[in-house]
């Protein structure tokens, strides 16, 4: 049946950023579809961790500084250790700094490309020479952005990253597809999260936003849940290097 096809008993995921908003949707989606989650944050999990756990499902916490090399093989070394492999990664983990492009410093030039960018990649890396040990392929999806598509305002390194994302997406598709792997993305639209705090309160410009939006509304983690159980499953097996827009209709409009 069809439906079987969605579920994901037997699998385990590691999902970054998954304190609280799109992040933890996700882990909470993945879980309810069957899969044991290594939650990934620079902070405690534990929300998110009881709330895996009470649906009946593993979840290993790892404490990690994602602008940080180091912290892959702590990643690793960790789902390893718990669950003797891996089947998908939820690369969500990032960052937004705001500053006109005429002011913006090197830092959070350098913070948000380091976080955004580098470790999707690099942790993407680890994961598929882990898939390739194991002979069994698996997923890798990675959280885009609007701005994947879009050049935004007062937000250089965020639009640059997320470009980066979407391209390297797409590299990594092509490469490691032969291997039984697949690599795909998934854009957010103008989601009501942590990182759109900002926005939501500056009454002109959310108004703004949400005359654009077809669907008259900010997104929800909720809304991301389809989309990362469909990638995450083999449901998704011929799907590769190809970004879903989850955006309420914003790039139709």
């Amino acid at each position: 049946m069809i439906l079987d096809n969605f579920k994901l008993e037997g699998k385990t995921a590691i999902v970054t950023g998954c304190r609280t908003g799109l992040g933890q949707g996700m882990a909470l989606a993945l879980a309810e579809a069957g899969a044991d989650i290594v939650g990934v944050g620079s902070t405690d999990l534990e929300e998110t961790k009881a709330l895996v756990e009470k649906l009946g499902r593993k979840f290993v916490e790892v404490q990690a500084n994602l602008m940080e090399m180091n912290a892959i093989p702590k990643v690793m070394d960790a789902v390893m250790s718990n669950f003797g492999k891996v089947d998908i990664l939820v690369n969500n983990a990032g960052i937004i700094r705001r500053e006109d492009a005429i002011n913006f410093s090197e830092k959070d030039w350098d913070d948000v490309m380091d976080i955004n960018v580098k470790t999707v990649f690099f942790l993407s890396q680890a994961v598929a020479k882990k898939f390739i040990e194991q002979n069994t392929g698996g997923k890798i999806i990675n959280i885009a952005s609007m701005l994947s598509y879009q050049g935004g305002i007062r937000v250089p390194s965020y639009t640059a990253a997320k470009s980066g994302v979407m391209g390297i997406t797409r590299l990594m598709a092509n490469e490691w597809a032969k291997h039984n792997i697949n690599v795909n993305g998934i854009a957010p639209g103008y989601m009501a999260t942590d990182n759109t705090s900002a926005l939501r309160a500056d009454e002109s410009r959310s108004t703004e936003i949400l005359g654009r939006i077809p669907a008259g509304r900010w997104g929800l983690p909720d809304d991301l849940k389809g989309p990362v159980v469909f990638l995450a499953s083999s449901a998704a097996d011929y799907i590769n290097g190809y970004t879903i827009a989850v955006d309420g209709g914003w790039l139709a409009r």
